[in-house]
């Protein structure tokens, strides 16, 4: 890198360490740890138990699912801001890009599994981290079940499963940039929509007395896991994967291949400007009388 005396050396942003805007400390893993552990167990319980058809679809432990399910999400909310670790800029983050995965959502959604709210959540946890993916994920979701009227027994499981991609985008190397960084969304956004589908099958197959008339699909009280699982996945391939789950992979693949590197370079833009975690440095200076008032100075770079 070649340098000018008297000028700093040029840095190119893309390459800044990454500020997350809600930061893991070891209190908020501990949330999240508990929180996608209690997730994974509300989706697959019926594996190790045996649930009667007449507790179909979920309709009597839901409302209880769902007062479980938002503590968890406040409790990472909260921890966060007692911590300093989600200021109000990251609030108002959230809130704008919840708005637009609630705008984005109604475009497709029910329409041969056409789903334009993921690949929002994707870019958005790349650049803000983690945390931030996984509390957007729920806060689009429900924001959305607001706007369209899709409350429901489904709306906790969707919740969590949206977190789970929110959050996994957050997690992916850091390494790769230009093509193969969008390569590698490209990928992850498939990965996460078959992903997204089998975990929304789960939540209702073991409820269902007869899937499709044909045998091998259905749920077994009492099998064993490996052959319910069996049976899940051919209900699975048989029901969404090649309509709704393949709707959605290639909605998310196409939709970042296109408009991801606009849309990253945007949100890596607003996360330099709101300059998350930087740190707040006081600076005195000489004046009239030989002092002046300190300084407020945030370290960007």
């Amino acid at each position: 890198m070649s340098t000018t005396p008297g000028l700093m050396p040029a840095v190119d942003p893309d390459h800044l360490p990454r500020r997350n805007a809600v930061r893991i400390t070891p209190r908020t893993a501990v949330v999240l740890t508990l929180a996608s552990i209690a997730g994974l167990a509300m989706f697959l319980w019926p594996l190790f138990g045996s649930p009667s058809p007449e507790s179909a679809a979920h309709s009597g432990d839901a409302p209880l699912i769902f007062a479980v399910t938002l503590p968890f999400l406040v409790a990472i909310v909260l921890a966060e801001m007692t911590s300093g670790g989600l200021d109000a800029k990251a609030l108002a983050m959230l809130g704008v890009l919840s708005a637009i995965n609630a705008a984005l959502r109604p475009l497709g959604a029910g329409t041969a599994g056409i789903e334009t709210v993921f690949f929002m959540l994707v870019l958005a946890g790349r650049v803000f981290g983690p945390g931030f993916g996984f509390v957007l994920g729920c806060t689009s979701l429900f924001a959305s079940a607001l706007l369209t009227a899709g409350v429901g027994p489904w709306l906790p499981f969707q919740m969590l499963a949206s977190a789970w991609v929110g959050l996994g985008a957050g997690l992916l190397p850091r390494s790769p940039r230009g093509r193969r960084e969008i390569a590698m969304l490209a990928a992850y956004g498939v990965f996460s929509a078959y992903a997204f589908g089998f975990l929304m099958n789960m939540w209702f197959w073991p409820f269902l007395a007869d899937p499709t008339g044909e045998p091998g699909m259905a749920f077994v009280p009492g099998g064993s896991i490996v052959e319910n699982l069996h049976h899940f996945f051919v209900f699975s391939v048989v029901t969404s994967t090649f309509g709704w789950d393949t709707g959605r992979a290639i909605t998310n693949c196409t939709a970042i291949l296109l408009v991801g590197p606009a849309v990253l370079a945007a949100l890596r833009r607003a996360a330099r400007k709101t300059a998350f975690e930087a740190p707040v440095v006081f600076e005195a200076g000489a004046g009239a009388g030989g002092l002046r008032p300190a300084v407020l100075k945030r370290r960007t770079g």
